[in-house]
């Protein structure tokens, strides 16, 4: 559990003229002259977005696990502090530190930030790449020389299936864009400074504390404005869409067998309860309270047309967590889309939402 509480802000970055930051507990030793190996958790989290709400669900994740002993967020200071998942911290994560830090800036020092903490395990929900504050916490962590895991995540948008791809995507078999941000800095995790990295590849991602509900809010936009839902044919493409509670549980699985995780390093990263497209469709007509027969789907041509606004890919472009559930013994997802739909609708009706554009649809669905 969790054995210390301070909220921490970076020295200089948010106008406050002290910080306290806390000092090495790495060997602390009890009154009875016993001493305590402890370990501690980092979290690198950025502004927000699809991945926004990882480091907030990672964190109370961490809380129970029996490895971690204390658990820091170093927190990219662009997001909206009064807005989710950031706004909960101090109410849901109290015993979390939480360093705010402008990560976005080259010139950002990272060793300065943590006042010369080190830590066993990393989870970098922030880089897209090796460069300025990445590369910088990588070059640290190998400097450290204790870190048991570096656990950074991913995307499994650097895939580039072809038409021998089988599906689900397997880490194994699926090309991947090898000029990637994300697989460069794989590659300078594992091969420059030789960390025990673990990298996982979601999707998308959904979740009560998400600040981006662009997946499910399209559907939800045209079916409470009576406005055809324009689906790529033929609709049964397949969609991994997973709450943010599962993505977290998946992050940390690699706790429970490390060495299998260092040693198979890729995963990716959704639920095992695929749908497809036309399913996510009537799915969200129930939450809505819309009968399946007033569901207007049209299909088009993505090859004729384009994306339109359809917010998944025109053609199979989905993952599954087999090779997680094989090496790291993970159960599978605990949440499905259908009973989440309950409160993300109640969420969807109070949001305060502008005046949708349908134009490009309309422009489209005159042509069909």
């Amino acid at each position: 559990m969790i054995r210390s509480v301070t909220v921490l802000l970076a020295a200089g970055l948010l106008g406050s003229a002290t910080a306290f930051v806390p000092k090495n507990l790495g060997g602390s030793v009890r009154t009875d002259g016993v001493s305590l190996s402890m370990a501690k958790a980092l979290i690198v989290q950025n502004k927000g977005g699809g991945h926004g709400e990882l480091g907030f669900q990672l964190a109370k994740k961490l809380a129970s696990n029996e490895k971690i002993d204390k658990i820091t967020i170093l927190q990219d200071d662009s997001c909206k502090k009064d807005s989710e998942p950031f706004q909960s911290y101090s109410s849901d994560i109290p015993d979390v530190n939480v360093i705010y830090a402008k990560l976005g800036d080259e010139s950002c020092d990272v060793a300065d930030l943590l006042g010369g903490e080190t830590f066993e395990y990393i989870w970098d929900n922030f880089s897209k790449g090796p460069e300025g504050p990445s590369k910088a916490l990588c070059d640290i962590a190998k400097d450290w020389g204790c870190v048991k895991l570096y656990t950074y995540v991913s995307s499994a948008g650097m895939y580039q299936p072809n038409d021998e791809t089988e599906f689900p995507m397997s880490e194994a078999t699926t090309p991947i864009k090898e000029s990637a941000g994300q697989n460069l800095m794989d590659n300078y995790v594992a091969e420059e400074c030789k960390l025990p990295l673990v990298s996982f590849r979601p999707q998308y991602i959904y979740g009560e504390k998400s600040n981006k509900h662009d997946y499910i809010d399209w559907y939800f936009d045209r079916l409470t404005n009576g406005v055809p839902l324009l689906i790529p044919s033929p609709g049964t493409q397949k969609v991994s869409l997973t709450n943010s509670q599962d993505v977290a549980s998946l992050l940390v699985a690699p706790l429970d067998n490390e060495e299998a995780a260092v040693e198979q390093r890729y995963f990716n990263c959704g639920t095992d309860q695929l749908l497809s497209y036309e399913e996510v469709a009537y799915l969200c007509a129930e939450a809505a309270g819309i009968a399946k027969d007033d569901v207007k789907i049209q299909y088009y041509s993505g090859d004729e047309h384009g994306k339109v606004k359809f917010p998944f890919r025109m053609t199979d472009f989905y993952v599954a967590p087999d090779t997680a559930k094989e090496k790291l013994g993970y159960k599978g997802a605990a949440n499905d889309l259908k009973s989440d739909l309950k409160w993300y609708y109640e969420n969807y009706q109070a949001r305060a939402k502008k005046d949708v554009d349908f134009s490009k649809d309309e422009e489209v669905l005159a042509k069909l």
